[in-house]
């Protein structure tokens, strides 16, 4: 049998095992184009849990399962990183009120996660994580009914993932020919191999950060806690809610709002799950038994340092400090907005559009559901829209909608000109349906074009792509490469605006948002030479973006 503090090993030195190992599987992405890899997003995903999970004490299975699973959906960064997280919401789900856990509860817990990440998926793609989890999890149940014992069942679960990672490229055509497996599935590989080494009795793998500089981090987290810390006790539990009276989270929240901070209520029909920062959490569980009766409680001292947290790789202090935490506020005014942006321009374009907070991310830099959530609390709206300007971040966006305490929309905006122009045909005066209905028209009428470079050498949609190239996208998908980004600027706008053209839209307006690495004379002298391309009657803007990666993301309406 499982035990919570074997499963609580295994995760941990599951994502030390991924951390070690992220560049390779980055290094698997078919797409040459930098953007936030899927090694780096499923193992910042994963190693968020780890944190939690290193201070918990004799956990049982569903304790060890329910932690990891609020924590990897709040960490979940990009779309590997979502998809990873809802393969683990199954364990909370499936071993929801267990102390230990056998192979059937292994297999079920996957099989629900599994279910759930299809659901997420609006168009799920066969050759991915997706196909290789499935694949896992059924052989997981068969055998399961032969041999219930636990390092058996998760054994087949790792034999048949490796054999259908390795079939992912005859289900994608550009695995194949790239001459690689995907990247997620191979991820996803190498989490459950190590939680398979430490079922069958191995020991949890070291993080090479925690190899290195383990001594300096726990010191450093030691001063910092005993002064920057208010509250003292982590207090978190489940109330199994009793429906024969009527209760509003909403008041519970409130109390605990008046005790302590960081409080976090999430509810449905069956439990409310609460996460408080506070001095008094006996008047905190006290309030809550009104509620119902606890399924969980958990009480930390956060002050004491655990022995075992220096097995688990910590983020970044430096860069962590240069983001305060942003305080939630009471919802006052009918509408509010959040945008995902990076580059100092683009912030301010959005904050002058009417954006209450901007979240710093895109293409490297995907930004957590957490990250997302922490903006939507603190947005004095009663409807917030959130804007995620980036195809690998709609999905984390999204997990963030049930998590918010107000009511939340998330528009589809995969690009910043669709974010902007989204922004711009929002009326005060209308109704949500009608803002939704015409913010999604205007994010697909617009037509974006990107300029980047080539992060790898690939043969890629029939291009022979070297590292350093100026690659041209035309709304997300590769156009052509160039080695003149002059020359390339110029052809992007012109094919956008001949597809308009041909299409039936006429092109009016041009705006091109040059990032961090072009000056203002280039982007000057792209203008023009763009404004001779397309003639007088197309009115052309520069804009300073200060956007990382992208050269210029051009925006034609």
């Amino acid at each position: 049998m499982i035990q919570g503090t074997l499963l609580k090993n295994a995760l941990i030195s599951a994502a030390n095992s991924l951390s070690n190992v992220k560049q390779a599987v980055d290094e698997l992405n078919v797409f040459p184009v930098p953007d936030g890899d899927t090694g780096t997003n499923m193992s910042m995903t994963i190693t968020a849990a780890a944190r939690e999970l290193a201070r918990l004490n004799d956990p049982t299975v569903t304790e060890t399962a329910d932690v990891a699973s609020s924590a990897l959906l709040r960490g979940a960064r990009g779309n590997s990183g979502v998809i990873l997280s809802l393969l683990f919401r199954g364990f909370s789900k499936g071993l929801k009120g267990k102390t230990e856990a056998d192979g059937a509860d292994l297999a079920q817990a996957l099989t629900f996660g599994v279910e759930a990440a299809y659901k997420a998926v609006m168009k799920p793609t066969e050759g991915t994580i997706l196909t290789v989890a499935r694949e896992a999890a059924e052989v997981g149940t068969a055998k399961a009914k032969e041999d219930n014992d636990p390092l058996v069942v998760w054994t087949a679960i790792c034999e048949e993932a490796e054999a259908s990672l390795a079939r992912t490229p005859e289900l994608l055509p550009m695995l194949k020919k790239a001459g690689v497996v995907d990247a997620g599935g191979k991820g996803f590989c190498v989490i459950i191999e190590a939680m398979k080494d430490v079922f069958a009795g191995g020991e949890v793998v070291e993080g090479e950060t925690s190899k290195t500089a383990a001594p300096s981090r726990k010191q450093s987290a030691a001063a910092s806690f005993e002064t920057d810390i208010k509250f003292t006790y982590c207090t978190e539990f489940i109330v199994a809610r009793d429906k024969s009276i009527e209760t509003d989270p909403l008041k519970l929240r409130a109390f605990l709002e008046s005790i302590g901070d960081c409080v976090v209520v999430v509810d449905d029909e069956d439990i409310i799950k609460v996460h408080v920062h506070t001095n008094d959490p006996g008047r905190a569980l006290h309030e809550a038994i009104e509620y119902g009766q606890f399924e969980t409680v958990k009480v930390e001292n956060m002050r004491i340092q655990h022995a075992n947290a220096g097995w688990v790789e910590e983020a970044d202090p430096d860069a962590a400090a240069e983001v305060p935490a942003l305080e939630r506020v009471e919802p006052e005014n009918p509408y509010g907005f959040v945008a995902v942006a990076a580059g100092k321009g683009l912030e301010e374009l959005f904050t002058d559009l009417g954006c209450d907070h901007v979240v710093s991310g895109g293409q490297t830099m995907n930004p957590s559901t957490d990250d997302i959530l922490q903006a939507i609390e603190a947005t004095p709206g009663e409807v917030v829209y959130v804007l995620p300007n980036n195809k690998n971040i709609i999905l984390a966006a999204e997990q963030a909608v049930p998590l918010a305490d107000r009511r939340v929309c998330v528009l589809p905006s995969r690009t910043i000109p669709q974010g902007i122009s989204a922004m711009i045909n929002f009326d005060p005066d209308g109704s949500v349906e009608s803002n939704l209905l015409a913010m999604t028209r205007a994010i697909d009428d617009v037509s974006t074009g990107q300029i980047t470079y080539a992060a790898r050498n690939s043969d890629f949609d029939g291009h022979q792509i070297e590292e350093g190239q100026i690659l041209a996208l035309d709304n997300n998908k590769l156009s052509f490469v160039d080695t003149d980004l002059r020359h390339a600027v110029v052809k992007l706008c012109k094919n956008l605006a001949n597809a308009r053209r041909l299409s039936g839209r006429e092109t009016s307006y041009v705006t091109l948002i040059y990032g961090e690495d072009v000056s203002e004379s280039q982007a000057n002298d792209m203008s023009a030479a763009v404004s001779a391309k397309l003639g007088d009657d197309v009115d052309v803007t520069v804009v300073s973006g200060g956007q990382p990666v992208y050269y210029f993301i051009i925006s034609i309406e």
